[in-house]
């Protein structure tokens, strides 16, 4: 946070005077607690180990323990327990410390918010019978507080140091932090109604193990996804180094394959996989002769042919990507046309696999609205209405229907590259290979 303003530092400052503020009165007496000071110690010491483990083997923040405090204790004894894992840190530079000095304030409001919440609503007494489902009520207010406090304190530093729009960050940061934390509230919950049943603190301890076996498989999960975004990156780049005059194409051809999926009615997961087939579509150019790519002048009918495999050349490059499903399809179909004239194998009609006509069509009007060495870009009204007068000969009509009406709900807005923003020179595009038609 070393380029944090100094705005944002005193509003630093403030929460954690504020945060110092409601850890006083110390930890008082509790009845239904035995040895509150021990209480507070053990939790403390819970989670300055979870958070550990979570930052450096898992994914996210440990707040089972923070909010099982929040059901146990009074607000400043709660408060307290974050205190010691948020300060901890390896770091010797400021700009470290400055970071857990806020983690540290922050996370004392949000929980004494909480407790102060819960106890309000009877929780404590509800824990203690337990009475169920009561016992609920309490408990998701607080973590409903919880979760308010943090994002509302996150929107503020946000403001302040980027200028984020107050209303839409906290808005979007307590949209994706509820769900986990509500899961996380649930085990905090089943730790204080354990902690204080006849089976005692050690029966509550044993509710973090599933916790965390559930959890270690949640990153799994998350690994995964992103090594997976990690293969499309180095994929797609890879094609923009060779082919470098349609730099950004594969991206804008996925978010128009996204559009017009979702215009189908396609679920989330076939929307996905048809994104994907957008941004890979083009990948078997890397088994395509540089030279023929980038070559000045036309193509001859032996050139046409070789530029004319990177269909199959792409569908073996995937063939080992099992989370691409269908896109592998798409990948290989994306030039056939409805007549049968296109390639690789001349399909037609409903022969062309779904996912490859909505790429096709996705393709095409990238390829028409994009400045590319041989001409300027086209209007988007220019685009589809060539799209529709190419309809049932060369593209899918639903598609090229579902594709205007996304357009015309959310409209057009690619990024433009340095190389699209030049002047174009005189030069024959080597991916049309000399068809009629739209030109992807």
């Amino acid at each position: 946070m070393e380029a944090v303003p100094a705005r944002a530092r005193v509003y630093v400052a403030g929460v954690t005077v504020c945060a110092c503020a409601l850890l006083l009165p110390l930890p008082l007496p509790v009845p239904s607690v035995r040895s509150p000071g021990w209480a507070v110690a053990l939790l403390a010491a819970l989670y300055a180990a979870g958070e550990q483990l979570a930052r450096r083997r898992l994914a996210g923040t440990f707040y089972p323990v923070l909010l099982a405090g929040a059901f146990l204790l009074p607000p400043p004894a709660a408060a307290l327990v974050a205190v010691p894992g948020a300060l901890l840190s390896h770091g010797v530079r400021r700009s470290v410390q400055l970071r857990r000095v806020w983690r540290a304030a922050q996370l004392v409001v949000a929980v004494w918010a909480a407790a102060r919440v819960h106890g309000a609503l009877g929780g404590r007494d509800a824990v203690v019978t337990p009475d169920f489902p009561y016992v609920l009520g309490p408990a998701g207010a607080a973590v409903l507080v919880f979760c308010l406090v943090l994002a509302v304190l996150d929107a503020g530093v946000l403001a302040l140091a980027d200028h984020a729009p107050v209303a839409r960050t906290c808005r979007g940061v307590f949209g994706r932090s509820l769900a986990p934390v509500a899961v996380h509230g649930l085990a905090g919950l089943m730790m204080a109604v354990l902690w204080r049943s006849p089976y005692g603190p050690v029966a509550a301890l044993l509710v973090l193990l599933p916790m965390y076996v559930s959890w270690w498989v949640f990153a799994q999960y998350h690994r995964e996804r992103a090594a997976h975004r990690a293969t499309i990156r180095a994929l797609v780049q890879a094609v923009d180094i060779k082919d470098g005059y349609t730099r950004g194409h594969s991206e804008r051809v996925g978010r128009a394959s996204m559009m017009i999926a979702r215009e189908l009615g396609l679920d989330a997961e076939r929307v996905e996989v048809l994104r994907l087939a957008g941004i890979l579509h083009d990948v078997g150019k890397l088994g395509v002769p540089t030279r023929l790519l980038r070559k000045d002048g036309p193509l001859t009918p032996e050139e046409r042919r070789v530029i004319e495999l990177h269909p199959e050349y792409g569908h073996e490059i995937t063939r080992g990507i099992s989370f691409l499903g269908e896109a592998r399809a798409a990948i290989l179909h994306h030039h056939e046309r409805l007549d049968g004239s296109g390639y690789p194998y001349g399909l037609s009609g409903a022969q062309i696999p779904e996912c490859a006509r909505v790429v096709a069509v996705a393709d095409a009007f990238d390829a028409m609205t994009s400045t590319r060495s041989y001409r300027r870009a086209r209007p988007v009204a220019t685009a589809l209405e060539e799209l529709r007068r190419c309809a049932g000969a060369q593209f899918d009509p639903d598609m090229v229907e579902a594709l205007t009406r996304a357009l015309a709900r959310e409209g057009w807005h690619p990024a433009v590259t340095a190389e699209e923003a030049a002047v174009p020179r005189p030069r024959r595009d080597a991916a049309s290979h000399g068809r009629p038609g739209v030109r992807p």
